[in-house]
């Protein structure tokens, strides 16, 4: 999506506070013993309440051989993406990371974003991947301003993990939002500075940096959804959609 009006721009800021206020409501809600069918509900319950619709419930993206079945990905520990909270419900448990994903369309625009959380106390591992996974998103987020290359936002994000001791998966990756759940460009969380489509003020991009404690490598679960990391390592997962301006980005679902 490129914002061409005050008005889509006002919608879209709108829409982002709405998913942000789901998301801390979310976020409070994580506690052992809580269970992610439970997460799911709260978070259909809290968007329709806000006059908005989930947009990834009866989704299907490319690829996929039927729409997904909530409105909520809950992925927890090795789960790196995508993971299903209401066909087979998980509980949390103290010591557990959990990666929360949603989307929803507010007046006809679609924003996205993702957070992991500690469940209860967590070891000093999972503390670091965390936090260097939010800082691999503010690094992106940084370079994303008019006359820059995706590349730019690409290396950001990378330099941060790996100089972390972690591992970018480089076969997930962010994307173009706002019309539609998944729009081109695909934004690798890998890349060079400098290469890449050119950046350009009114251009709406979901930045998701998704990183490993262990080897970079994923599966597909049975699913059909949901990635895990191949070695079982634990994996972060944070996400903002952003508006690039003239005078730098914005982040709209802070």
């Amino acid at each position: 999506m490129t914002i061409k009006s005050d008005s889509e721009r006002a919608n879209l800021i709108e829409a982002g506070k709405r998913l942000a206020a789901v998301l801390r409501a979310l976020r409070g809600k994580v506690a052992p013993g809580v269970t992610s069918e439970e997460l799911d509900d709260l978070a259909e319950r809290l968007i329709r309440e806000g006059g908005d619709e989930p947009c990834f419930l009866g989704y299907t993206p490319e690829g996929a051989s039927r729409p997904f079945p909530a409105v909520l990905c809950v992925s927890i520990n090795d789960e790196v993406v995508h993971g299903i909270p209401n066909e087979s419900p998980k509980t949390l448990k103290e010591g557990d990371i959990v990666g929360l994903d949603l989307g929803l369309t507010h007046n006809g625009i679609i924003v996205d974003a993702a957070i992991t959380v500690p469940v209860g106390s967590v070891d000093d591992e999972s503390k670091k991947l965390i936090a260097a996974t939010e800082r691999a998103l503010s690094a992106g987020i940084k370079a994303a301003v008019p006359g820059n290359h995706m590349g730019d936002i690409s290396h950001a994000i990378q330099k941060e993990i790996e100089e972390a001791g972690f591992k970018v998966v480089k076969e997930l990756g962010g994307h173009g939002v706002g019309d539609l759940v998944h729009e081109e460009p695909f934004i690798p969380n890998f890349g060079r500075p400098g290469t890449g489509p050119l950046l350009s003020a009114g251009m709406v991009l979901a930045l998701e940096p998704i990183s490993t404690a262990g080897k970079a490598a994923v599966v597909l679960a049975p699913d059909g959804y949901t990635y895990r990391t191949k070695d079982g390592s634990r994996s972060a997962h944070v996400e903002h959609t952003i508006l690039i301006e003239e005078n730098g980005p914005r982040i709209i679902t802070a």
